[in-house]
């Protein structure tokens, strides 16, 4: 079920000009946000093909259809931010690379690009898509020191992914161990990470409600702003990460609940709208 796209997607030619259009639209959308919870529809990527996978699991897809179908659709539906995610690189087993690229260069709003972005050519092919930030996840776990230059180099652009199972980290898509939650918080809040996405995987794609508890834990331990994502399954759940919003969650990664239609993306901007 690919979700309705309004027709208005931008020519082809849109793409050599969106970096600076996406630079713009972040630089002003702090106060359009009004300090409200901001949402992230997912789209993720594994064939060539918009999927969304239960805890992660490889094998667990269910096939959502076109990717470029499914974000122009959020785009239309109101979204400022896109969470764009290569699961194929994620998982080392391919790229879709080329689809994403031109997907970002499809889009009038942010994105926020994942997945296999782990030394500098995977780093450089991805800001040069023109996406508003990378989310980093298995190398601020197996090559600390590159992630370390990296952020010097790139500030907020850099976003760094807390994948959590309990209270350790995992890596690889979500397939191997990752050590301890907190000493990787601590180490990357001293190296300047400007931003964490908090996945809790055993909730991702359950619809079974986002983990609070680990979202304030989190929090609790960084002055830095948090994307929370995995669980959301209504809108009562979208009001209780807005709640979250003082104590540092600044948006929320929304996936299989939008495209199960438990709620449509209109529905949620009015929920946690300040």
């Amino acid at each position: 079920m690919t979700p309705r796209a309004s027709g208005n997607g931008a020519p082809e030619d849109r793409a050599r000009g969106n970096r600076a259009s996406q630079d713009r639209a972040s630089e002003d959308r702090a106060s359009e946000e009004g300090g409200g919870l901001t949402l992230l529809p997912a789209v993720d990527v594994a064939g060539g093909k918009a999927v969304r996978l239960v805890q992660g699991a490889a094998g667990t897809e269910t096939d959502y259809g076109e990717p470029l179908q499914a974000a122009l659709a959020w785009q239309a539906a109101g979204a400022q931010w896109l969470h764009l995610v290569d699961l194929d690189a994620a998982f080392g087993r391919g790229s879709n690379a080329e689809l994403l690229a031109s997907v970002v260069g499809r889009l009038d709003i942010a994105v926020e690009l994942s997945g296999g972005i782990r030394d500098d050519a995977s780093l450089a092919a991805a800001l040069a898509t023109g996406c508003t930030r990378v989310n980093v996840g298995t190398a601020a776990l197996e090559n600390p020191d590159w992630v370390r230059s990296a952020i010097a180099e790139h500030g907020d652009k850099i976003a760094v992914g807390l994948d959590v199972r309990g209270t350790r980290l995992a890596a690889r898509g979500w397939t191997r161990e990752g050590g301890p939650l907190d000493e990787a918080l601590d180490r990357l809040d001293a190296d300047g990470c400007a931003r964490y996405v908090v996945t809790d995987i055993n909730k991702d794609g359950t619809l079974a409600g986002p983990n609070l508890d680990l979202l304030r834990h989190v929090c609790a331990r960084t002055t830095r702003p948090v994307i929370a994502s995995g669980g959301v399954s209504s809108l009562a759940d979208l009001k209780a990460l807005a709640g979250l919003v003082p104590d540092g969650v600044e948006g929320a990664i929304v996936g299989k609940a939008l495209y199960a239609g438990a709620f449509t993306l209109e529905e949620a901007l009015r929920a946690v709208a300040v």
